[in-house]
């Protein structure tokens, strides 16, 4: 199937900057949409931007102007560049996958690939 796995979290103070990646691996076929989710102490998982296979993205309106994700379809490779970090920012970020994979000669699809999360805190 498909695993993603998340690196580049970390404690950074307020304006500053991080970079997130999200490596999958597995049987793929093709990675469809790929997007970067958080969810904070307490609050429910929320979407912060999204990426098309060809490149298209949207943002939520928190982070438009501050963050940039991009991807690298030849290392199914996606990134998340976050500037200006403020407190509210902090959580603990998730990459999220819709992918097509093989199944022994057969392919499946599936869209709720998830890794296991890197914790960002922004301190004040």
């Amino acid at each position: 199937q498909v695993q993603l796995v998340e690196s580049g979290g970390g404690l950074v103070q307020a304006g500053g900057s991080l970079r997130l990646s999200c490596a999958a691996s597995g049987s793929i076929f093709n990675i469809n949409a790929m997007g970067w989710y958080r969810q904070a102490p307490g609050k429910q998982r929320e979407l912060v931007a999204a990426i098309t296979s060809s490149g298209s993205t949207n943002y939520a309106d928190s982070v438009k102007g501050r963050f940039t994700i991009s991807r690298d379809n030849a290392k199914n490779t996606m990134y998340l560049q976050m500037n200006s970090l403020k407190p509210e920012d902090t959580g603990i970020y998730y990459c999220n996958a819709d992918a097509t994979y093989y199944i022994g000669s057969a392919v499946r699809r599936r869209a709720d690939n998830w890794g296991q999360g890197t914790q960002v805190t922004v301190s004040s």
